[in-house]
């Protein structure tokens, strides 16, 4: 399994379409990889960015809370390994259209409000991966709002 999780990752192709071959748990790896890239932007990954990373990988992508830990594990050591993003990024412009893209998008933004502070490094690696993702910049600032007014939402709870 990991196997071919990692040839999905070493696999580069120019083609913009769908990967019908891909592996959705190499999908779901790469996803998380550039969601706890931002996490460890700021130098520490809070146990508020945990539960939110881990909320979404049940609500997003439908895992289990074993099968979510152990694509965590899995996209953690990726991360660790990874020399940049773009590892990443391609397998998700492969296989995500652009509404999929927009829902990382305020995953990502929000993951980044999850412990009440933007640093500049995670505002900038947010921009980083949505470029690499070819999301307009627009784009960005509508799922930047939405998931600061999700956040609002919790807060008010």
């Amino acid at each position: 399994m990991l196997d071919a999780i990692r040839s999905i990752f070493a696999g580069r192709s120019d083609d913009d379409t769908r990967d019908p071959s891909a592996n959705p748990e190499a999908v779901h790896v790469a996803a998380c990889a550039l969601l706890l890239e931002i996490a460890h932007a700021d130098g520490e990954f809070s146990d508020a960015e945990r539960s939110h990373l881990e909320e979404v990988l049940g609500r997003h992508f439908g895992l289990s809370i074993e099968d979510g830990r152990r694509v965590l594990a899995l996209a953690e050591d990726q991360r660790q390994r990874a020399v940049d993003l773009f590892r990443f990024t391609s397998v998700l412009l492969r296989n995500y259209d652009v509404g999929q893209k927009m829902v990382l998008a305020e995953v990502m933004w929000g993951l980044v409000l999850a412990d009440g502070k933007i640093a500049d490094h995670e505002h900038y690696l947010t921009r980083k991966i949505s470029n690499l993702l070819e999301l307009p910049p627009t784009y960005l600032a509508t799922a930047k709002a939405a998931a600061a007014e999700r956040a609002e939402g919790r807060a008010g709870r």
